[in-house]
């Protein structure tokens, strides 16, 4: 198999895992939802969704990794870091945000990552991103203010709210960033232990806070609605924790190994697609054509970024796939 063939299944599989990711993070907010509609706090929610997700993710690791805890520990600096910053950080700042915004707006700034990671990696490695991308980014956001019915005029402001939904963003571009840190070749870091690993931490963590007091923490036994059904509570907390937790860290970490951070953030803008279309299925919200036109929007931007991304001169000095152009840049350089 040739160099430009397996580079181009090495992004193809990526790609993959990054749309599944987004798929599943995006299902969190209508089971979560459903759990809320029971009589749960948001932070018990995310203390059920994150302990349920270790767990399992705790298991699954020890049957195809039996040596994930020895991992950890050899790699504990970015296993920690990942659980307080992408998993229970983001979880305390997005909370806030919305105490003081409304949930468009808080989940608006929080998906401002994309533009962050290209900054970052724009000051990091001083080169420039191609005009194609930045028109990417831009189309993708504007797609994603369609999608959220920000221009309908009725979200509400807060300094406060604001300052936390950027924080949000800060966090969700740590999740990329630190996502990159994964070997997708096996030879170092693996997902499943950064998986498992993060989110034991993130669920201490915020377990940690709802114990503290710090967030209020209430569980209930009542039945939740889903789909139009009156189910147990058990179910939507099952599903927020082996779907929306342990399957959406793992797939969304091995996409960013196989990907740039920066598109990959771009890919997962889609989350916000698809809890729109999740909210329809198990919750009844129903999609507008406002929203149906910037789902089209952000396809349009993904596709656009990802092209300027595939230029020589760019692949030669940031792609993974980057192969016999890579060679030859270095072979230039010298």
């Amino acid at each position: 198999m040739s160099t430009t063939v397996r580079g181009e299944n090495h992004f193809r599989l990526g790609l993959l895992f990054a749309i599944g990711s987004a798929f599943t993070f995006g299902m969190s907010g209508p089971f979560a939802k459903s759990l809320m509609g029971a009589g749960w706090s948001p932070t018990a929610a995310v203390t059920a969704r994150l302990a349920g997700g270790a767990l399992v993710m705790a298991i699954f690791a020890t049957v195809v990794k039996p040596d994930w805890i020895r991992e950890a520990r050899e790699h504990a600096r970015i296993v920690v870091a990942y659980g307080l910053v992408p998993i229970a950080a983001a979880q305390l700042c997005y909370y806030n945000a919305v105490s003081h915004l409304s949930v468009g707006v808080a989940l608006l700034l929080e998906y401002t990552a994309p533009i962050l990671v290209v900054g970052w990696i724009w000051a990091t490695t001083r080169r420039r991103p191609r005009g194609a991308t930045l028109a990417g980014v831009g189309l993708a956001v504007a797609g994603i203010m369609l999608v959220l019915n920000i221009s309908s005029g009725t979200a509400r402001v807060d300094a406060a709210g604001v300052a936390w939904g950027l924080a949000a963003a800060i966090c969700a571009v740590c999740y990329f960033m630190m996502s990159d840190e994964v070997s997708a070749d096996g030879s170092g870091l693996s997902s499943i232990t950064l998986s498992a690993g993060g989110l034991v931490v993130g669920a201490v963590a915020v377990a940690l806070l709802g114990l503290s007091g710090v967030m209020p923490l209430t569980f209930t036994a009542n039945d939740a609605v889903l789909a139009g059904m009156t189910v147990p509570w058990w179910v939507p907390v099952i599903m927020l924790a082996v779907v929306a937790t342990a399957v959406a860290y793992t797939l969304g970490i091995s996409g960013v190994a196989r990907l740039r951070p920066s598109f990959a953030s771009l890919v997962g803008l889609g989350e916000v697609l698809f809890a729109v279309l999740s909210a329809w299925v198990l919750l009844g919200e129903a999609v507008t054509v406002t929203q149906a036109v910037g789902g089209v929007v952000v396809l349009a931007g993904l596709t656009l970024a990802r092209q300027a991304d595939r230029s020589a001169e760019v692949t030669a000095a940031t792609w993974p796939d980057a192969g016999p152009i890579e060679e030859l840049a270095a072979g230039a350089r010298t």
